[in-house]
């Protein structure tokens, strides 16, 4: 759960002002557990910061920060004390409004990772400043018609193979779609992408480069089809969200990592009044890929063409349906 504003923004306006000084000027507020957490401004410049400091994890000298539209995670020293010390920053194009949001944010997912221990909490940090990194290279926008229905396929793939037995926190680390993953989930040697549509007529599927159905990297290859209907009886997409979260309930640190994901994914709780559109799961197909699919891969096209987007009818596709769980199977996950 994100933390309230009125702490860091009281402790932003106290701090806030004009300096000829580089430097920073910070105000603890409620800790992370082992983790100190302090509102602050850098100066010159005069730039909201949330600080967090670590007294033994440490991030690797070659680890490459997160960074993006309107705001910078860097390495910092405020107070000489040998910590480590994060500072995500506003830059100056950034939205004040936004970036509040994704402070509260960053300090509610340490405050969930507190229990953890300060390793924990310094990856958990760095992971929900990247998850943001990505939201916001995706525009930081409610989601498109379309991507909101490819959402809901994956997170129904997801459920259902942590209902065949897929144990929750490998089946989240699988997905790596919303991480911009060639495919939306890397299991074992091989991986599985997920295609959703609404057509009654055919399965129309987009496929997005020449490498993501191509099984030379990662083998065997899925594709799942899944088909919805839009009905008022169905759900919407953040109830399909709700869905996920009952079933990783109780499987410690899980929760943490669906909103990282949701959250590169384009998908923000606050945005779930812009989802009105309600949809039932007609069926789910899962044909593995390989010779005699329709496809085109880096090997079949002429010399020279270097990016493909095209589609497919997954209807027409040959390949018997191996289900959720033969998948799981033959992936080696179950």
């Amino acid at each position: 759960m994100a933390r309230p504003i009125d702490e860091f923004a009281a402790a932003w306006a106290a701090l806030s002002g004009t300096s000829g000084e580089e430097g920073w000027r910070s105000i603890a507020v409620a800790p992370a557990g082992p983790c100190v957490v302090m509102a602050g401004r850098r100066f010159p410049g005069n730039a909201e910061a949330l600080l967090a400091g670590f007294s033994s994890a440490r991030v690797p000298t070659a680890e490459k920060l997160p960074e993006g539209r309107g705001f910078e995670v860097s390495r910092a020293d405020p107070h000489g004390d040998g910590k480590t010390w994060l500072a995500l920053t506003r830059r100056e194009s950034g939205s004040v409004e936004l970036f509040a949001e994704m402070v509260c944010d960053c300090a509610g997912a340490l405050d969930a990772a507190a229990p953890e221990g300060e390793e924990r909490l310094l990856r958990t940090f760095l992971a929900r400043v990247r998850s943001w990194q990505e939201f916001m290279r995706k525009g930081a926008q409610a989601l498109s018609p379309e991507a909101e229905i490819g959402l809901i396929g994956e997170l129904i793939f997801l459920r259902e193979a942590v209902r065949a037995g897929l144990p929750a926190p490998l089946a989240l680390d699988a997905w790596v779609g919303p991480l911009s993953g060639i495919q939306d989930f890397e299991i074992g040697p091989g991986a599985l992408e997920v295609k959703a549509t609404l057509s009654a007529r055919g399965f129309p599927a987009k496929i997005g480069s020449l490498e993501q159905l191509d099984d030379s990297v990662r083998k065997p290859l899925f594709l799942a089809g899944v088909r919805l209907s839009q009905r008022e009886s169905g759900r919407n997409l953040p109830e399909f969200v709700e869905d996920v979260r009952v079933e990783l309930r109780g499987n410690s640190g899980t929760e943490g990592v669906l909103s990282d994901r949701l959250l590169a994914a384009g998908y923000r709780d606050a945005h779930a009044d812009r989802y009105p559109r309600r949809f039932i799961v007609e069926g789910v197909r899962v044909v593995e890929v390989g010779d005699g699919f329709p496809r085109m891969v880096a090997g079949t096209v002429p010399d020279g063409i270097g990016r493909v987007i095209y589609e497919i009818d997954f209807d027409r596709a040959p390949g018997t349906d191996a289900g959720v769980v033969g998948a799981l199977r033959k992936l080696g996950a179950l």
